[in-house]
């Protein structure tokens, strides 16, 4: 059992509805070390990319986004959920379902942030249905740069979404991988994998 998966089992908790609440630790209140431990792995998964950008959606992916542009000396670009004023110019957008707050969102980039000379590292806190992703991936596609990767803290495996990114050829890094959580049990299997 690695460090999240540990962290999880001490410190989540399990809602109705396949909701894994994990705001002690990972996206209200942040645990600096475990953030820290999961940008470790992300280097050292996506190790020799020559990664130029790290792409996130706002705004709990943020600080794990952060670290790991932090530690490569490259910059973080996240994804905004509402166009506001200060944002002008072409943009890339595409459209994300949130499982967590069961809506649609719109998200975009101004499209000075993103060339095709980018190699980019997407990083997110949750993996569920996937869709946040895709958007994400699309955003990449759109402004002609390369997704070197994904890299995921928690993957919720059972929903899908990671092995339908892992389908279509992009390498999709988990630290941890729910594969069960029952409510009235308060159990969470995690699938074994290699650390």
């Amino acid at each position: 059992m690695n460090f999240l998966e540990k962290k999880i089992l001490s410190d989540g908790v399990l809602k109705e509805g396949n909701i894994l609440k994990v705001t002690g630790f990972l996206n209200h209140l942040i645990d600096v070390n475990i953030v820290e431990e999961i940008a470790n792995a992300f280097l050292e998964a996506f190790h020799g990319e020559k990664i130029t950008k790290i792409l996130t959606i706002e705004a709990s992916g943020i600080p794990i986004a952060m670290t790991v542009a932090l530690k490569l000396h490259v910059p973080m670009l996240f994804a905004k959920k509402t166009q506001s004023l200060n944002v002008d110019g072409n943009i890339y957008s595409a459209k994300a379902y949130s499982f967590t707050h069961k809506c649609d969102n719109q998200i975009f980039v101004s499209s000075g942030y993103l060339s095709s000379d980018d190699r980019v590292l997407i990083v997110d806190d949750f993996l569920a249905n996937g869709e946040a992703l895709k958007a994400l991936i699309s955003v990449v596609q759109q402004a002609g740069a390369q997704v070197v990767g994904c890299g995921i803290a928690i993957e919720k495996g059972f929903q899908g979404g990671g092995d339908a990114i892992r389908a279509k050829g992009y390498k999709v890094k988990s630290i941890a991988i729910i594969d069960k959580m029952d409510y009235n049990t308060q159990k969470i299997e995690f699938r074994q994998q290699n650390q």
